[in-house]
Parts: structure tokens; C-alpha cells; sequence
């Protein structure tokens, strides 16, 4: 299980550095590249709630497998893409196999580990290896664009995910018998048709002169009316993606809204850090690579510290700890900007950032899955994981999507897409604040 979360969370951050040898490779602008972290995003987030229900449903073992499979057959078709289209394509296939492996995965760890001290050092053990995976992620993106050549990012998962694969064959017991219930396939398509129209016009809307000037705002009123159609659906449905009881637990609803808030500055961050090291700094791939290793090892260090200090501070004290380091995080990356400093003046926003991670992730992780029962547990780490991931997907689309768009060339885009994560911080830390319910781990 831990396997399987190392190569999804690879996955997260060994795009980022590749991203301008991409952009170079098939002649897409920044404002396309992002299309290729949000479209694996988005696709993974709005589809995460129907893999933790099929997990439920049909069985986790099996849904393990399939999800896996898939996962690794898109890797493969990534890493081949003859075009761009191809390539955002493959990403969308990836987020799918993603949405339907990692909540089964979560929810088998979950449940091996009754809640208390042994539940809070397993969570803890999956965050860290999780964490290696971005820690990894910088580190190898540079090495391997610059040696290899950007295919080998997601050729390289190839191998691990068959590794994956024969390893849950042998080592995961099978599925008891289940019994076929009817899944919320149209709720699952309409959580994942919103952000994805979202994120069409909000880039699209930014690229001065446009040819299709009627084209965001069509997908923009059809991300509203999929949202409202979601909800609509979701009310009626006989086995809804999330039933409704689940969100009268308040802790758990304030613990995946700040997850969301919170997702979409650090996503945003990686993805400035990028842009700024190579677009405006002139950086290899390798050096920029080089350049992220303080927040790597960072990263790496927060892991195991935090762990300890949620037994004694509690998730919610973890929580705002996080987000206040990310916050202070935006800042310094937005004033390094204004300077055009050089590459060394990112070093103390990516520390920031990794420690805004490490603190604000757990905690609030913690606090998303406290409850649960072998019922609910696949719905609960599929909520998490796509309020991680759609947040994420929507806070680079509009933080990044707003400040670099062609429309506001006359302005520092890093300073804008900054200005814009603290706003979003600041209402994370309102709710996170009001997260009762989340004490100190026992």
C-alpha cells in the first residue's frame, strides 16, 4: 500500500521540473503546460469519491488491482505521447487510476489499525512515505529530464507499478463476498466535468485576444450548472457518492475544506518555484532540481517530526501550525520575486513550504479520517483525498491561471499568484480554527 502511494505522490512532483522541456518539446505556453498537472488532478480528485465507494462495494482487493493497472497502463502512454493532446489525455487516464487504487489502498491501512496510538503511527508511516515520494519527486525530475529526457518521468513508474500489482496478489488477503449494489457513476462524472469546465474558462478567459471569445464563458456556466446537477443528483440517489449523513459531521467537513484551501497554495508553490527557477532564472532542469533538495530534505525531517507532535498538539493545533509556515511561505516567495533575486532567495520559502506541508497535511488527514468505521472508511479517505487534489487542481488553475494570463502581462505574476494563495490561507485558517473534535492523539 505504502508502494502504491510512494508512485502516486512521485507522480505529483516529478512533472513539475519537466514541465518547460515539455513546454519545449511539443511548443505549449505556461498557460498550457498547466494542463497537464490539472488535468491528472482534477480528473483523480472528482473521481476519488467513486473509487473509495467502489472499494465499499465491490471489493477492496480487487478494486486495488484494477485501479493499479491502470495507473501503470497510462504511465506507459504518457511517457510514449506523440502529441500534447495525447499527453493531457494520458494524464486524464492516470487521475482515473489513481481515483479508483488510492482510496482502496488508504482504506486497508486505515482499517488494519484500530484508532488510537497504532492507527496514528500507520497514518503516520503513510504520510512519510507519501512525503519521500515529492521529496524524490525534486530530486530525480531534474536528473532525470536532463539525462533521459522528460518521457522517463512516467516511464520510470512503469516496473514499480507491476511490482505493486504482484505484491497485492500475494500479500493482500481476497475480498470477502460482497454484495452488488448499484455506484454513483453520474455523480462521479459531474464532480469531474465542474472543475475540469472551471478550469477551461478560468484559462482560457486569460489569453488576450482569444479566437473563442465565446468559450469561457460557456464553460464556466457549465461548470455551475454540473456543480448544481451534482448536488441534485447526489440528493436523490439511492447509493450517493457521500451520503449525506456524512456531512453532518462538522470536524470532518472543516478538516477536508481546510485540506482543499490549504492544497491550493502548496500546489501553487510548486509549481512558481518551477517557473521562476527555469522561465525567469535561466536554470537547467538539473540545477533547478538541485535548487528544490532544502525542500526535500525539509520535507523529509517534518515527516517524522510531526507525527510526535500530533500526539501532544493535536491535529488541529497541527493544522494551523501548517498553514501559517505556508502562508509565511507565499510571502517570502512573493517578495524574492519582486526582487528578481536569485535562485538561493527561494530556499527560505521552500523551507516554509515543506514545513507547511508536513504539519498542515498530517493534521488535518488526521482529523478527516477520526471515526470512521469499516462502512464509511473508503467514502471518508476518498473525500480526503479529493478535497487534497481538486483543491490543489483549483488553486493552480486560478492562482496560477489569473496571475500569468496574457491579459495581465503588465503585472508580476508571481506576486499575483501569491497574493492570491495568502487569500485563500486566510480562510483556511478561519475554518481550520473552528475544527472541534480533533484533541490530542491518545
Amino acid at each position: 500500500m505504502a508502494m502504491l502511494q510512494f508512485l502516486i505522490a512521485l507522480d505529483v512532483t516529478v512533472v513539475n521540473v519537466a514541465l518547460p522541456s515539455i513546454g519545449a518539446h511539443f511548443g505549449a505556453d505556461d498557460r498550457q503546460l498547466t494542463w497537464v498537472v490539472v488535468g491528472y488532478t482534477i480528473t483523480g480528485g472528482g473521481l476519488l469519491m467513486l473509487g473509495g465507494r467502489l472499494g465499499d462495494v465491490l471489493g477492496r482487493r480487487r478494486v486495488l488491482l484494477s485501479g493499479t493497472a491502470v495507473f501503470g497502463l497510462a504511465s506507459l502512454l504518457a511517457g510514449l505521447a506523440p502529441s500534447f493532446a495525447w499527453l493531457v489525455a494520458a494524464r486524464l487516464l492516470q487521475g482515473a487510476g489513481e481515483a479508483v487504487a488510492l482510496p482502496a489502498a488508504m482504506a486497508v491501512v486505515v482499517l488494519m489499525f484500530p484508532e488510537g496510538p497504532r492507527r496514528s503511527r500507520a497514518l503516520s508511516v503513510w504520510a512519510a512515505v507519501a512525503s519521500c515520494g515529492l521529496v524524490l519527486g525534486f530530486a530525480l525530475s531534474g536528473v532525470i529530464t536532463e539525462l533521459l529526457g522528460w518521457r522517463w518521468i512516467f516511464l520510470v513508474s512503469v516496473p514499480f507499478v507491476a511490482a505493486v500489482l504482484a505484491a497485492t496478489l500475494l500479500l493482500v488477503p481476497a475480498d470477502p463476498p460482497t454484495r452488488r449494489t448499484s455506484t454513483d457513476l453520474p455523480g462521479s462524472l459531474l464532480l469531474t466535468a465542474a472543475p475540469l469546465l472551471f478550469a477551461l474558462g478560468v484559462v482560457e478567459a486569460g489569453e488576450e485576444g482569444g479566437t473563442r471569445p465565446w468559450l469561457p464563458p460557456l464553460a464556466l456556466a457549465g461548470a455551475a450548472l454540473a456543480a448544481i446537477a451534482f448536488a441534485a443528483v447526489e440528493r436523490r440517489s439511492a447509493n450517493p457518492l457521500v451520503p449525506l449523513g456524512f456531512f453532518r459531521n462538522g470536524p470532518r467537513v472543516r478538516a477536508n475544506l481546510a485540506t482543499a484551501l490549504l492544497s491550493a497554495a502548496l500546489s501553487t508553490s510548486f509549481l512558481l518555484f518551477t517557473y521562476y527557477l527555469q522561465d525567469r532564472q535561466g536554470l537547467s532542469p538539473l540545477a533547478a532540481g538541485l535548487t528544490m533538495l532544502p525542500l526535500a530534505c525539509t520535507l523529509i525531517a517534518a515527516s517524522v517530526l510531526v507525527p510526535r507532535l500530533l500526539g501532544r498538539w493535536g491535529a488541529r493545533a497541527c493544522a494551523l501550525t501548517g498553514i501559517g509556515f505556508t502562508a509565511l511561505a507565499m510571502a517570502a516567495l512573493a517578495y524574492a520575486t519582486h526582487l528578481d533575486a536569485g535562485p538561493l532567495a527561494m530556499v527560505p520559502a521552500m523551507l516554509l513550504i515543506a514545513a507547511g506541508l508536513g504539519f498542515g497535511i498530517i493534521g488535518l488527514q488526521y482529523a478527516a479520517v477520526s471515526g470512521v468505521t469499516d462502512s464509511d472508511a473508503g467514502i471518508a479517505s476518498g473525500v480526503q483525498r479529493a478535497a487534497d487534489q481538486l483543491g490543489g487542481a483549483t488553486g493552480v488553475t486560478l492562482y496560477v491561471g489569473i496571475g500569468f494570463a496574457p491579459a495581465l502581462s503588465g503585472t508580476n505574476p508571481f506576486v499575483t499568484s501569491s497574493a492570491l494563495a495568502l487569500t485563500g490561507l486566510t480562510a483556511a485558517a478561519l475554518v481550520a480554527w473552528r475544527m472541534r473534535g480533533t484533541a490530542a492523539v491518545p
